[in-house]
């Protein structure tokens, strides 16, 4: 069988997971479609520009292969798949984990090889074998404007923390370095089991973000955390980090800064003080990384309004961001607002414009680590250079630190190097001595 993952990398553990059972029954994954006998299309459908390329991609797959299974957050709008691509077998919504197998039975019934069946502990990894997505919950309690993520996956479900914890301690013995833990709200985890409180290694641990980084802490790998809303009960994991429990890195979805346009997005941290917290932390851990993504360009978006998200970003110097052009979703409640739309040009000089003094900040940040030493996970080797990444590094989306003059390292290795280089968003380096 193929299978094409798209979308976030929430999407991608959901694509292990069914992957993870099928290998376990004895499904092979094909290296193309012409070599498999059905594909699976895992789908996103965040913003008009997913959409587009998940209905692209099932569209290739009916070219190549003719045998079509859909799953995914797409999937949660089977007409607009439909309506494009009649001729898929099935259409299954986000999390539909045995909707999707037993429609691959029913389509591609099972050989079952009891002696060829064996499954690695830890399952079924798209990622390469040093690191890992740990997903901690399901769904989102927020009604950000903007977003259809709740509609499609449903209210924040968490998974209990001994299941968690135990997932996370087998991906360390299978010889992961770095695990990201990875939600819609990773800061609610546990709302909705109410903490309750589970043993771990002859210990209690309560199902909720502080216990959860801190027990993660204990294993020895890289901890990263992600999708953090800046809540109080933050500060006590910048605390964690300050002991070198978890990686000093948050990955904070900001959105904005202007008070009008965060009521309209309906963001949850809209009364929070961010500069104020944003200093704190700094003042706890002065290495903090703080990544985050903003929207521009949000109906009624005024020029002044920019400007004051420009001004924000120039007193926060955050270290890694993203910024994307507001799309009207199809669903989103933000449609409905009664404001004036930007117009499509208006929108891509405001990202540029938001881009380019994100890229000097970066550059100016990035250049007070020229002569220090840091350890970093090596990613991967090219002719001779290994790619790899520090503690501020999350994969795919963050920097990279080039290793320039070293045969020695592989990936996965975790090397102590000196920074001898820095661009708007990348690192150079040579081994320390």
């Amino acid at each position: 069988m193929g299978f094409v993952s798209l979308g976030c990398p929430k999407a991608l553990v959901d694509s292990e997971r069914i992957l993870t059972r099928l290998r376990a029954e004895g499904y092979e994954v094909a290296a193309s479609y012409r070599a498999a006998d059905l594909v699976v299309v895992n789908t996103c459908g965040f913003i008009d520009a997913a959409v587009d390329e998940s209905l692209d991609a099932i569209g290739e797959a009916l070219a190549e292969n003719g045998k079509v299974i859909v799953t995914g957050c797409l999937g949660a709008q089977p007409q607009k798949i439909l309506d494009r691509h009649p001729q898929v077998l099935k259409i299954t919504g986000p999390q539909r984990y045995e909707e999707v197998v037993a429609s691959v039975h029913e389509h591609l019934p099972p050989k079952h090889e009891p002696f060829l069946d064996l499954m690695p502990a830890q399952g079924v990894k798209l990622t390469p074998r040093h690191y890992a997505y740990l997903k901690i919950s399901e769904g989102c309690n927020h009604r950000c404007s903007f977003c259809i993520i709740p509609s499609m996956r449903g209210n924040l479900v968490s998974r209990p923390i001994g299941e968690v914890l135990r997932e996370a301690e087998q991906l360390v013995r299978a010889g992961v370095k770095e695990i990201l833990v990875i939600s819609q709200d990773t800061s609610a985890y546990g709302v909705d089991l109410k903490y309750a409180a589970e043993r771990w290694r002859n210990a209690e641990r309560r199902t909720r973000f502080y216990d959860l980084a801190a027990a993660l802490g204990e294993l020895g790998a890289w901890i990263r955390l992600h999708y953090v809303y800046p809540y109080p009960h933050v500060d006590a994991v910048v605390d964690l980090m300050a002991d070198g429990g978890v990686l000093p890195y948050l990955d904070i979805p900001f959105q904005h800064a202007n008070t009008r346009i965060l009521k309209l997005m309906k963001r949850p941290a809209a009364a929070e003080d961010t500069l104020q917290r944003i200093a704190a932390w700094r003042r706890v851990v002065p290495d903090i990384t703080i990544r985050s993504t903003f929207i521009v360009g949000f109906p009624g978006e005024t020029e002044a309004e920019f400007t004051e998200l420009l001004d924000w970003l120039r007193v926060a110097q955050l270290d890694r961001v993203g910024c994307f052009e507001y799309s009207p979703v199809e669903g989103a409640a933000a449609n409905a607002l009664r404001q004036a739309p930007v117009a499509a040009e208006v929108k891509r000089e405001r990202r540029a414009r938001f881009m380019e003094l994100a890229a000097e900040i970066s550059a100016a940040r990035l250049a007070q680590k020229v002569g220090r030493g840091m350890q970093v996970l090596v990613d991967r080797v090219e002719d001779g250079v290994a790619i790899a990444r520090s503690a501020s590094d999350a994969p795919e989306i963050d920097g990279t630190v080039r290793i320039v003059g070293t045969s020695a390292l592989k990936p996965g290795d975790l090397a102590d190097v000196r920074i001898t280089g820095a661009g708007a968003y990348d690192l150079e380096a040579r081994l320390a001595s």
